[in-house]
């Protein structure tokens, strides 16, 4: 089994979940929500190979992250380090009052 390096994806304030994959999109470690979640992994990392290979306005640099909100939580994907660091989070939209 491969050295993990810390990443102190626990520590994250008000994080449900994380997913850490390998850069064939293998679970290499879980917690929480996403605990073995192998069906996100493999979502995600589609979803970050497609990201990957588009090239936005004039800089040539590959996305290095992704965030998909939905109604209630949010999924924040970090690439580093040919891995991925996934991040389950609440999504708490704030309320403009006029």
């Amino acid at each position: 089994m491969a050295t993990m390096q810390p990443h102190n994806l626990k520590d994250i304030p008000d994080q449900l979940g994380y997913l850490v994959l390998n850069e064939d999109g293998d679970v290499i470690e879980s917690s929480g929500d996403l605990s073995n979640d192998a069906k996100t992994a493999k979502v995600l990392m589609r979803m970050v190979q497609i990201a990957w290979k588009v090239k936005l306005g004039a800089s040539e640099s590959p996305v290095k992250r992704l965030s998909l909100i939905f109604s209630n939580h949010m999924l924040l994907a970090t690439v580093s380090n040919d891995k991925i660091y996934i991040v389950k989070k609440p999504y708490l939209p704030q309320t403009v009052i006029a």
